[in-house]
């Protein structure tokens, strides 16, 4: 009988450490469930995003000198939200010194990292120019520090990238080229609808 009593407490031992274990893995289980949907879910700052959807009217600056005035250029872009609302989506034309220029622009906001990263790419060249960076929100601006090959100088160069938001209706894509440690505006972008 002692033999059989023995038996019968350790076989519930193993029965309620099993059970506590798979308790606990439900427990991980569902935390785990809770972080994805959490950092799959968008936010404010995709909803800012999305703000911008719509077509608009761009006025590009460029400055290949800085001690001359900008070309300027007029175009078009077409914004829209993809991934259901996860990713804003834009697409921007112009003619720009006599060729025509057509450009796609893909922006996020990471919900773990709190930053938002930027890609662009053109016809104008072969390469990819990613950003990354915060909102900040005394300026109403994303400011974001990336990189990007530019062939005058046969290589990647350091960018800084800001869009200011001014209303609903007009924002302002600033981007600087970091020479010999200085940042020079190179283009300038202004958005109204």
């Amino acid at each position: 009988m002692l033999k059989l009593t023995r038996i019968v407490f350790v076989l519930l031992l193993v029965i309620s450490s099993n059970a506590f274990l798979l308790a606990q893995d439900a427990e991980n289980q569902a935390a785990e469930m809770q972080a994805w949907k959490d950092y799959m879910a968008p936010g404010s700052m995709h909803n800012m995003l999305a703000s911008q959807v719509g077509d608009w009217k761009t006025i590009s600056r460029y400055w290949m000198d800085q001690s001359a005035e900008p070309m300027t250029y007029e175009g078009s872009a077409k914004t829209e939200m993809i991934l259901d609302g996860r990713y804003q989506k834009t697409n921007h034309s112009a003619e720009v010194m006599g060729m025509p220029m057509e450009g796609i622009s893909l922006m996020g906001f990471d919900n773990l990292t709190q930053e938002f990263t930027a890609i662009w790419i053109d016809n104008l060249g072969t390469g990819t120019a990613v950003a990354k960076g915060k909102f900040d929100k005394k300026s109403n601006s994303i400011i974001m520090n990336g990189t990007m090959v530019d062939p005058m100088a046969k290589g990647e160069v350091n960018v800084k990238e800001i869009m200011k938001i001014i209303d609903d209706n007009h924002w302002v894509f600033e981007m600087y080229l970091n020479y010999e440690g200085k940042d020079v505006k190179s283009m300038e972008i202004e958005f109204v609808r």
